[in-house]
């Protein structure tokens, strides 16, 4: 996954990000660094995109 894909998160965080982001831009923020800001809050807060996860008979 390249630096910078959204496509391994959920639809509700995306949803987020962009709340996030009108809010930081209502304030005055430049468009790009309330995309920034908002995608690190929602980081923080659901821990990131989906993670692959090992299956259990993967493990050695």
């Amino acid at each position: 996954m390249p630096q910078g894909d959204k496509s391994n998160y959920t639809n509700k965080q995306k949803r987020q990000a962009t709340h996030i982001e009108k809010g930081y831009e209502k304030k005055g923020v430049s468009k790009g660094e309330a995309k920034e800001r908002a995608w690190r809050t929602v980081n923080k807060t659901t821990g990131g995109g989906k993670k692959k996860r090992a299956t259990a008979g993967s493990r050695s």
